[in-house]
C-alpha cells in the first residue's frame, strides 16, 4: 500500500495517540526526564505500560517521538515546544478539543452527504449555543483557541504594523490572544475584545495574568444583532470562517461603519492555496463544515468580501505559520 494512502488512512490514530500522550503527561515526563522506557513513564505515571509502547510505537511511526536501540523513547526536539505546557506554543488543548469534539461531529458527514447540512441543521441548535453551551465546554474552547493562536498572533502583530493604530476591536476575540500580542508589541495601543457575554470572565482573568489594566478592555455583545464598539482598526481571527459570504459581508459592513477614516480590518485566517492544500486548511474546513457555519477561502476570495464590504487597498501578508494577515483599508 502506498505512503500516501498509509497516511490518509491511519491518521486518524495518530491524533488520538497525540490527545493521551499529552493527557497523561507522557510528553511532560520526556521533557523533564529525558529518554526513558515505557516501562519507566508508565511507573512514574501510574499507567499501563503494555498500552503506552504502543502509543509510542504509532507516535514513533509518524517522528513524533524517536525510539532508541535500547527501547527507549526521546521526544523530537522540534516538536517539544508544542507538547511543553509551559510553552506559548503548546497544542494539547486543541488536539483534546479535535478528538472529543471535531471528530464527534464528523459524524454527521453522512447525513449531510444523503441529505443535506441545512436540512440536517435544521432542528438543533445554532453552533455557539453548542460551544458555549456550558462553563466547561466554554473554556475548553476558548484554551483551544488560544493555543492555535498566541503564538501566531506574535508574527502577525508585527506583519500589521499597528504602530499608528490608538484602538484596536477584536471581533470575536475570545481570551484575547490577538489583542494581547499586539498590546506586547505596541506600547500605546488599548484593545476592546468583542464577543458574547460568556467569554467576558475568561478575558478578564487573561487581563489580570498579562497585568494589562485598562489597555485590555471587554464589551459583551451579539455581532449579529449589536453595533460594534468604535474604533480604527478591527481584527476578525479565525471569525469569518465560522460563516457563509453573505454573513462575513454583513460582519465587514459593520466594521466598515464603526472604522474611523483611513483606518484598517485585519482578517487573519488559514489560507487555501491553488492545489487545494495545505492539509490543515483542508482538514480544518471540513471541521467548519460539521461544527459551524463556514469554510476556509482562498486570499483572493477575502479581498473580495473586503471590497464588497468597501474596504479598498487590500493586501496579503503570508506568516510563517498556518494563519495569514489579508487586510483593507476605509477610505
Amino acid at each position: 500500500m502506498s505512503e500516501i494512502l498509509d497516511r490518509a488512512m491511519f491518521g486518524l490514530f495518530s491524533t488520538h495517540a497525540l490527545h493521551l500522550a499529552d493527557r497523561h503527561g507522557v510528553f511532560t515526563y520526556l521533557i523533564d526526564e529525558g529518554p526513558a522506557s515505557p516501562a519507566r513513564i508508565a511507573r512514574a505515571r501510574g499507567i499501563a505500560p503494555e498500552t503506552l509502547e504502543r502509543l509510542l510505537l504509532l507516535l514513533a511511526s509518524v517522528s513524533v517521538v524517536e525510539r532508541d536501540r535500547d527501547g527507549t523513547y526521546r521526544l523530537a526536539p522540534e516538536l517539544a515546544p508544542s507538547f511543553d505546557t509551559a510553552s506559548p506554543r503548546y497544542i494539547g488543548g486543541f488536539v483534546s478539543h479535535m478528538v472529543t469534539n471535531t471528530t464527534t461531529q464528523l459524524r454527521k458527514l453522512d447525513d449531510y452527504l444523503a441529505k443535506g447540512k441545512e436540512a440536517v441543521d435544521a432542528a438543533g441548535p445554532s453552533p455557539f449555543e453548542t460551544i458555549y453551551r456550558d462553563e466547561e465546554s466554554t473554556r475548553d474552547f476558548l484554551e483551544a483557541m488560544w493555543q492555535l493562536s498566541f503564538h501566531p498572533s506574535q508574527e502577525l502583530t508585527r506583519l500589521a504594523e499597528l504602530s499608528d493604530v490608538g484602538h484596536l476591536v477584536d471581533v470575536g476575540g475570545a481570551s484575547g490572544a490577538f489583542a494581547v500580542a499586539a498590546l506586547a508589541r505596541y506600547p500605546e495601543l488599548k484593545a476592546t475584545v468583542f464577543d458574547l457575554p460568556q467569554v467576558g470572565p475568561h478575558l478578564e482573568r487573561t487581563g489580570r495574568e498579562y497585568a494589562l489594566g485598562d489597555r485590555l478592555a471587554f464589551a459583551p455583545g451579539d455581532f449579529f444583532e449589536d453595533s460594534l464598539p468604535l474604533a480604527d482598526c478591527f481584527a476578525f481571527g479565525y471569525i469569518l470562517s465560522d460563516w457563509q459570504d453573505e454573513t462575513c459581508v454583513e460582519l465587514l459592513r459593520k466594521a466598515h461603519a464603526a472604522c474611523g477614516d483611513g483606518g484598517r480590518v485585519l482578517i487573519m485566517e488559514r489560507l487555501f492555496d491553488d492545489a487545494g492544500g495545505p492539509l490543515p486548511t483542508a482538514a480544518q474546513n471540513l471541521a467548519m463544515h460539521v461544527e459551524v457555519q463556514g469554510r476556509h477561502r482562498t486570499a483572493a476570495e477575502y479581498t473580495a468580501l473586503l471590497r464588497e464590504a468597501g474596504f479598498y487597498d487590500c493586501v496579503v501578508r503570508r506568516s510563517t505559520w498556518d494563519k495569514h494577515l489579508v487586510m483593507g483599508r476605509k477610505a
